[in-house]
């Protein structure tokens, strides 16, 4: 049992108090990129069961790092991240407001120009019906996960891919939507 207990507090003191490698400055707060970025649901490429009808999203977005880094010994960095972001999404001639918010988790490998992302939030829907489609309630929950290259000239392309539904707590009839996103960022 204390051995299991040792454990956990090291994987804790790992992944949730951020260090710093030696060859750089400590990670303050920071806005990290801003952009824009479209997407459709795919059918198949989503989550079953799949959406009644189909969506696109149009929005801008925000990327915030919180202080500190974790470095590996291959070039890789992690790093805590929130998301945030606000447009409209349409579907079976409806259109509607939505926002997203959350915090996320990077992996940076920078000498590939390459990072990894996960996260996870909540989002709001200004309208909750959308054709024979509907989400409950204006409160979901969100999953997100993608890659993205940064480009010179602080310029970034992305693909996300981005679950949210009501997970149940609006009863069990309803759906959510799964996007896949393109994205196109200026980086800080």
């Amino acid at each position: 049992m204390v051995k299991k207990f040792c454990t956990l507090l090291f994987l804790g003191g790992v992944l949730f108090l951020p260090q710093t490698g030696l060859s750089q400055e400590p990670k303050k707060f920071e806005i990290i990129s801003v952009g824009i970025r479209g997407g459709i649901n795919l059918d198949p490429g989503g989550i079953p069961p799949g959406e009644k009808e189909d969506f696109q999203q149009y929005d801008v977005f925000g990327i915030l790092g919180f202080p500190g880094s974790w470095e590996w010994p291959r070039g890789w960095e992690g790093r805590y991240r929130w998301y945030a972001s606000a447009g409209v999404i349409k579907a079976a001639g409806d259109k509607g407001f939505i926002a997203t918010f959350g915090p996320g988790l990077a992996f940076t490998k920078w000498d590939w120009n390459l990072t990894l992302e996960f996260g996870t939030g909540g989002v709001f829907v200004g309208d909750e019906t959308f054709g024979k489609q509907d989400f409950g309630g204006p409160l979901q929950i969100l999953g997100h996960g993608g890659i993205s290259y940064a480009f010179p000239a602080h310029i970034t392309l992305g693909w996300r891919f981005q679950h949210f539904s009501d997970a149940a707590i609006y009863g069990t009839d309803n759906r959510g939507v799964d996007f896949h996103f393109l994205e196109l960022r200026y980086r800080f």
